[in-house]
């Protein structure tokens, strides 16, 4: 009988990856972390910088970096590990909080932190299994989360190019207005981008709202996949006008209120 205790690296393990309810609790506790991180970018933006807010960017810096380090130490192949396009996002976001260490800001990096709250395998089955409202409208849950993230990102730039020189963009809620305006077309003129490097990120801004802002808006009140049972192969998302399963072909009596795809 093997009675040896497990290795730190295996505690650490089961924590991050384990289905219990201390593993759970972590996890959700990770995302918390994440939700403050962003209050944090958002409430700062009211106000001058500070000695204390600069210590609070490196403080959720270590605790990243700590979560960044662990889950590379814990991995099975660290270097697909670095390579995974959500870790190269946490690792961004980290350095972002820590730039002030070396006297540069990258705060518009920040938001990409983001990325990860429902990009994880594992919280996403805990986030089923535990709420069924999200079971029920993960696809609609998601794509929102999408749009934020796109929004929050494209909000952060507009505020770090144009604070301190552009007096119509003074905190996050200025430079959230301009993106917005700007993502809809509808365009009030009253903020505007100043500078050529202004100019270059409004048309930016433009482009990505005639094609990503409103196929995200369209996923989110017509998400592209119905959910529906299929009695024979048990096939669950099914194309919006399907007539039959693509698995096994049998019809599907998908319930439908007659609208055009």
């Amino acid at each position: 009988m093997n009675t040896a205790r497990p290795s730190l690296k295996e505690k650490l393990r089961q924590l991050y990856y384990a289905d219990t309810e201390r593993s759970d609790a972590f996890r959700y506790g990770v995302v918390v972390l994440d939700l403050c991180a962003i209050l944090y970018i958002i409430v700062s933006s009211f106000f001058e910088r500070t000695h204390w807010m600069i210590a609070a960017d490196i403080t959720f810096g270590v605790l990243m970096l700590a979560d960044y380090l662990t889950r590379m130490w814990i991995a099975n192949r660290p270097l697909r590990f670095l390579i995974n396009p959500l870790n190269l996002a946490d690792a961004v976001a980290t350095l972002s909080f820590m730039s002030p260490l070396f006297g540069i800001n990258l705060s518009f990096l920040r938001v990409v932190r983001l990325v990860r709250l429902l990009r994880s395998y594992h919280v996403l089955t805990q986030l089923r299994e535990d709420f069924t409202y999200f079971k029920e409208k993960e696809d609609i849950i998601v794509s929102s989360t999408n749009l934020c993230i796109f929004l929050f990102i494209m909000t952060e730039l507009v505020l770090v190019t144009q604070k301190g020189s552009n007096p119509d963009v003074n905190n996050f809620l200025d430079a959230l207005y301009f993106t917005v305006t700007t993502l809809t077309t509808t365009g009030f003129g009253d903020v505007t981008l100043q500078g050529t490097s202004g100019r270059v990120l409004s048309i930016v801004i433009m482009i990505f709202g005639v094609s990503l802002f409103i196929r995200l808006i369209q996923t989110i009140f017509r998400p592209h996949k119905v959910k529906h049972m299929c009695e024979a192969c048990g096939l669950y998302y099914h194309e919006a006008d399907a007539v039959c399963c693509k698995h096994c072909g049998k019809v599907l009596p998908i319930p439908s209120d007659g609208t055009p795809v």
